[in-house]
């Protein structure tokens, strides 16, 4: 007895399915591709002396993410006592104006209800858990973390006048 034409059909396209690229049996060439090599972040130059010094406690530099930031690269982070109140200064050099600018768009975007600064060219304001006071200056993003605009308004002048 010979098989009808239309079984010996189904008996080949099921031999020739089980053959396909898509078979669960070449899921391992797919996962023998080596991962993405992530590239570790650029240096960061260590501007801490320009930090400002009255009422400095510590300073560190920051490899990535300044802030814990994802959008920002890392910088230099200070941490600061005055009368009784906590606070930090940060720096990040951006390498070009332009960048700087960016990088204050990223930051303000983590802001709620940014109150901008036209004559620091910055904005104040908090992302839920900190004041934030930050400012672009030209190749470097810079801000005062901890105080609110009042108070953090004569720090971030007087470290303005430190970046050049």
């Amino acid at each position: 007895m010979t098989p009808s034409r239309s079984g010996w059909l189904a008996a080949t396209a099921l031999l020739l399915s089980a053959c396909s690229s898509e078979h669960p049996a070449a899921a391992p060439e797919a996962a023998a591709k080596p991962a993405p090599v992530v590239p570790a972040p650029p240096p960061v130059v260590d501007h801490t002396a320009i930090l400002p010094s009255a009422g400095l406690v510590g300073s560190r530099v920051v490899p990535d993410h300044i802030l814990d930031v994802a959008k920002l690269p890392g910088g230099n982070l200070g941490e600061y006592a005055v009368k009784g109140k906590k606070y930090q200064i940060f720096i990040v050099d951006a390498g070009t104006n332009q960048k700087a600018a960016f990088y204050l768009l990223d930051l303000k975007a983590t802001l709620q209800k940014p109150e901008y600064l036209a004559y620091m060219g910055g904005y104040a304001g908090s992302d839920g858990t900190r004041d934030l006071y930050i400012f672009a200056k030209k190749k470097f993003l810079a801000g005062v973390v901890g105080l609110p605009k009042a108070a953090a308004d004569p720090v971030a002048i007087e470290l303005a006048g430190h970046l050049n």
